[in-house]
Order: structure tokens, then sequence, then C-alpha cells
């Protein structure tokens, strides 16, 4: 299958180069993937397609940006830089200049122009699917749906999808599956098999596909539930690779345990703290994982910042922080922003980070954990932030290069072989 390349040899976006595709290019974003999943199904031999293109293509690893959550992956991936350019910092975030705590959903929060939008913009046809509606926007962002050279729709709203908002009608009809539940396994695999069913007909230049976390914020690898969902994936995989693509996997972020022997969230409550330290309500204390699906991690990761009030010292509140049981990092806003590549405006006066099996939250009263039916896993923090790439391709990396998941379109565009 090869496509139109008559528009140029490349585009370039946010300072990087990408060439035009000799043939259709499909990246995947597989939510929550943390190393070990894909080789456990592999080894139940569940998943003969990952384990073909891990051996005859490419299998590395890569970084995440910090916070390692969603949207900050996801919309570095699509724009090909960290935070600090394209200025998606969390899920949630706190506005100073209104005074408000606001869900980071919304294209007017973006500061970057997408890889897809630079593609589109020179002619390409493109598509993007999440699983989520909450991405959608963003990874949305400056497409024209009217132009039909541009798809962009989720598994969760698949049933509202029109021509002029999303560039198709009919989705359920397309897909041929039904509409799924946004908290299944399903609402994943309708991004794949919806992917596979564009690549056969719309046949996009370059297509992203993104999924969602639930299952693993549920399951470890190797388990029944995680075996399962993987050789799912494992069967779009192989008609991915059969329609001839150049397909690339990664991820946006890991996954850990985060609990107590008992099964209890292993929490530190930073309100709490804060309000026993300098008095209550002074300090605010903002998640960014906080999104409007918090059943499956009650809004309970490994990033915090906090908005100290004037007058408090932050040094000493970094005293206080480090001292705890389970903090990893706790830095002011600059050495932060420096550290993570975080736009400073949209970051508290301090990040806490914990360690590998603790979570941060607020207040005990503020969190519904009800809808947790498992040991709670989750993620945010540094040891979160490995994931795989793979390929269907050989590519080449320079050597000493360290990868980012951000540099996945590279990859795909500009290292195969």
């Amino acid at each position: 299958m090869k496509i139109d390349n008559s528009f140029g040899t490349s585009v370039t976006v946010n300072g990087r180069e990408y060439r035009w595709p000799k043939s259709p290019t499909v990246v995947v974003c597989i939510d929550g993937s943390e190393p070990g999943y894909i080789e456990r199904a592999i080894e139940a031999g569940l998943a003969p397609n990952f384990d073909r293109l891990m051996s005859t293509g490419t299998n590395l690893l890569a970084q995440s940006v910090i916070p390692s959550f969603t949207n900050p992956n996801n919309i570095s991936i699509i724009t090909g830089r960290p935070p600090a350019v394209h200025g998606i910092a969390g899920n949630y975030f706190y506005d100073p200049a209104t005074g408000e705590e606001v869900m980071m959903n919304d294209a007017r929060f973006m500061r970057a122009p997408t890889i897809m939008k630079a593609f589109h913009d020179a002619g390409a046809k493109v598509a993007v699917v999440t699983a989520k509606d909450k991405l959608r926007t963003l990874l949305g962002y400056g497409l024209d749906p009217l132009s039909g050279r541009a798809i962009a729709f989720s598994s969760e709203k698949a049933d509202k999808a029109t021509r002029p908002e999303n560039g198709i009608d009919n989705v359920l009809d397309f897909v041929g599956m039904p509409l799924p539940d946004v908290y299944s396994a399903e609402l994943s695999e309708f991004v794949f098999a919806a992917g596979v069913k564009l690549l056969q007909t719309f046949r996009p230049d370059v297509m992203y596909l993104s999924t969602t976390d639930y299952i693993q914020h549920k399951a470890a690898p190797g388990t029944e539930i995680a075996n399962c969902f993987y050789a799912m994936l494992d069967r779009y995989v192989g008609e991915l690779d059969a329609a001839g693509c150049v397909l690339v996997l990664t991820a946006d972020h890991g996954m850990n345990d985060k609990h107590l022997a008992n099964g209890e969230p292993d929490v530190i409550y930073l309100q709490e703290l804060f309000d026993e330290w300098l008095g209550a309500g002074q300090a605010r204390v903002i998640l960014p994982i906080t999104d409007p699906y918090v059943v499956h991690h009650g809004a309970l990761g490994s990033f915090a910042t906090v908005y100290l009030p004037e007058g408090a010292k932050r040094s000493e509140m970094i005293s206080k922080l480090t001292s705890l049981e389970g903090v990893e990092v706790a830095i002011d806003r600059e050495e932060a922003c420096r550290r993570y590549e975080l736009p400073p405006d949209r970051i508290g006066d301090l990040v806490v980070i914990s360690t590998r099996h603790k979570v941060l939250g607020t207040a005990r009263a503020k969190h519904d954990l009800s809808g947790l039916t498992e040991p709670l896993r989750s993620h945010g923090g540094l040891t979160e932030q490995t994931v795989p790439m793979i390929a269907n391709r050989k590519v080449e990396v320079p050597a000493g290069r360290t990868l980012r998941n951000f540099d996945v379109f590279d990859v795909a565009l500009n290292r195969v072989v």
C-alpha cells in the first residue's frame, strides 16, 4: 500500500523535521503499558504477533515525560515535544489567573501545533482515534474535518461522531462494534478495530491510535485478565502489520502496585499535612491525575503540585516533605521545570513525587475509593517512566541516545531502515 508523496519530502513542526511517509504510518499509544505486559503474554503463547515484531522488527525502551500521566504524555507524543513546549502538564490544574481548578482537556490550553496538523496542512490524510473523549479534542487540535483528509473521534462517543465535527459519521456501523462502556477492555478494542478499518478504507498517510489503561489499573503483567487483553491487542497488531503499514507502538506511562498488604491504597494525604503545618486551607494541593474517569484510580497518583500561601518558606516545606517515608522527590517550581521540562505557569510552588508503591492524595474525605474493586495500581512518578517502543521494521537510533516516548513519530517516520 503506497501513498502519494507529491506534496513534499518532509514537514517541520515544533522545530523537528519529519519525513513524508513512503507507506502508511501508524503510531499506537498503549495506555499504561508497563514493560512486562507484552512479554508475559508472549510467554503464555497468547501474543505471536508481538513476538514476531519484537524479534524481526525493533524492541526498545523509552522514557515518558513527568508527570507520567495520560494527557501530558499523549500530547508530548503528538507534538514531539515535552510539556514546557506544548503546555499540557497534567490532566488537571489550578489556574491562578481565575482561581479555579480545571480539567486541562480543552484545545485552548495547547501551546504548540501537532504533528498530525502539520501533515494535514501539507496535504496528507490523517486519522486520530482515542479511547476517551477527553483526549480527542487535544489530539485532533487544528484538524479540519470538512477537508475530507482528517478524521478524529473517540470510542467513548463514537455514536455521536459527525462528519462536520469528526470527519466521519455512522462510526458504530463503520467499525462493526457496539458502543463500548467507558470502563471496559472493549473501549481499547474499539480503537484498534477502528484503526484497522480506517487503514483498509480511508487509507490515512499518518494515523495515531490511543487506548485506555483501564485493564492496567486492574491487573498486573502475567495475570489472566492482562494476558487476555494483550491477546486481543495482538490480533489487531497482526492485522495492522499485514496491511503493510509502518507500525510503531509505545506507551504514555507504566503502572505499579500502590497498596498495603491488606489491599488498601498506600497514600500520603498531602492536604492534611499542609493544613497541619500551615493552617487549614492555606496551601492548595493539586493532583494532576484527576480526570472525569476516577473509578479505577480514585484520583490517586504519584505526582502532586502544591501552591503555598504568601510568606510560607519553600525550603522549610521541602525539608518536611523529604523527611516523609514514601516521598522520592520534593523540589521547588524552578527546579521541577528545569528537571522535568514543565511550564512554570501551570505548576505550583512545589512538586512532590512519591516512591514506587506510594500515592499522593489531598485529604481522606475527598477521595471516593468505592470504585476500586481491586488493590490500587497507579502511576505518575519516576518509577512509571520506562515504557516500551516496538516497531514492525528495523530502525536506526543514534548510539547513546536516550529515547523518549515522544520520539515515536521520529522513529516511525525518520528512523525506519
